[in-house]
């Protein structure tokens, strides 16, 4: 009776998954040629509900936060998970900034004539359906939902079991801007569970669904990328560095890496290497550590490392590949600017990557040189993101060379055709 059972949940569940997809094609395909105005008034509507029911969304990330706990998830991730007023604040700052961007869909990126009098045109229009898998942060609901429809892309969203109860009254919120603005609620979806079948259901979808966006850590985007039929935008991992040149402002290497690693730990775009030119070593670690150590990180570095900083622990060969996403920092001293930038691209992710320095000429072959999507000079990787961009937010950071790298934003969730005018042209045999 059991596996009877069991065969009859998969497959309900499958035909749930199934209407969820039929729901959004449609809606896809109204949201392509929907006006801005319709839009963006959804977009505000979502964020005056977000703001009308905090207590709501507090009360419900308060369920999550306690499973949370109950889980022994770390401090990093439990900031990952929990909203008060300010983030809620920040989701609906984002919506509205949101709404104010251009409307990328229509937009003509290019114009030419033909000697045969064929005028061509290449226009921008929405990817179609974009399915989301993300873990613990629920302002990705917002964000995603947000960004996918300014597009003119339905959503499918499909969040971690950590930020059930945040992200369904989050959702509620963006549904009901849809119908306010007369767009179909079906335009943002929401998985309606947390079993991991729907993960491998959802990366089959390939008729409905055109593009599986990821965002969380490295089994889920490994398994994505081993299960989906579907094209696939995302990154694997965030190891980022931070490098201090030999001609890098005290000051600003101190305030700097402190950002960088310790805002917010358990973020994609904090720093989990710090590079140091062995000519200023034993100068610039000490105030950089001490401050990092006197906050609560560990420190894993080196040789020289632990020769400056008695408290560091010994660095492995793994530490240089590992993204933390908590208060732990990897700290390698190399000879040089040629050698910062080897260890990047042999050990980094390609996701962000900084240099500390004075000497512009050094800053600019690193921001040439080094293989990343984002490479930043005097400013902490946790800029890494779409809202400080101005692109009013962000699903993720893309990684790969196809299509989109760097934030993920209303640009990268479109794609272009072809628009030819004619006057009777025929092509000759």
């Amino acid at each position: 009776m059991g596996g009877e059972a069991a065969l009859a949940d998969d497959l309900e569940l499958k035909a749930q998954m199934a209407a969820i997809g039929r729901r959004a094609r449609e809606a896809a395909r109204i949201l392509a040629t929907a006006p801005r105005a319709a839009k963006d008034r959804a977009l505000r509507e979502a964020a005056r509900r977000l703001r009308e029911h905090t207590s709501e969304l507090l009360a419900a990330n308060a369920l999550d936060m306690d499973a949370a706990r109950g889980r022994g998830l770390s401090k990093a991730m439990l900031d990952r998970l929990m909203l008060n007023e300010r983030r809620i604040e920040a989701m609906a700052r984002g919506l509205e900034e949101i709404a104010e961007l251009p409307d990328p869909v229509g937009d003509e990126l290019a114009r030419w004539r033909r000697p045969n009098g064929l005028e061509i045109a290449r226009v921008r229009v929405p990817l179609g359906v974009v399915g989301i898998i993300y873990e613990s942060r629920p302002n990705v609901t917002a964000d995603a939902g947000g960004l996918c429809l300014k597009a003119g892309n339905a959503a499918i969203l499909r969040g971690g079991s950590e930020s059930f109860h945040s992200s369904r009254a989050i959702h509620a919120c963006l549904v009901e801007g849809l119908r306010v603005a007369g767009l179909p609620e079906a335009a943002v979806q929401m998985v309606p569970v947390t079993d991991r079948v729907a993960v491998g259901l959802l990366l089959q979808m390939h008729e409905t669904v055109d593009v599986i966006v990821p965002r969380g850590g490295r089994s889920l985007i490994e398994r994505v990328y081993a299960e989906s039929r579907i094209p696939v935008l995302a990154h694997l991992e965030g190891i980022c560095h931070t490098y201090l040149h030999e001609r890098a402002d005290p000051a600003k290497a101190v305030a700097i890496t402190f950002n960088a690693k310790m805002r917010r730990p358990g973020i994609c775009g904090a720093t989990e290497t710090l590079l140091v030119d062995r000519s200023v070593a034993e100068t610039l670690l000490p105030p950089v550590l001490a401050r990092l150590l006197e906050a609560g990180c560990e420190i894993r570095g080196d040789e020289t490392v632990r020769r400056i900083e008695p408290r560091a622990r010994a660095a492995t060969e793994e530490d240089w590949r590992t993204e933390y996403l908590d208060t732990i920092l990897a700290v390698r001293v190399v000879d040089g600017l040629e050698e910062a930038i080897a260890h990047i691209n042999t050990y980094g992710s390609h996701h962000t990557d900084a240099i500390v320095t004075e000497d512009r000429e050094a800053a600019e072959r690193f921001l040439r040189e080094v293989d990343s999507a984002i490479v930043i000079h005097n400013a902490s990787t946790q800029f890494a993101d779409g809202g400080e961009f101005g692109m009013g937010a962000e699903i993720g950071i893309a990684t790969g060379r196809l299509h989109a790298r760097g934030p993920v934003g209303v640009e990268q969730l479109t794609t272009f055709k072809y628009v030819v005018r004619g006057d009777g042209q025929v092509r000759p045999a």
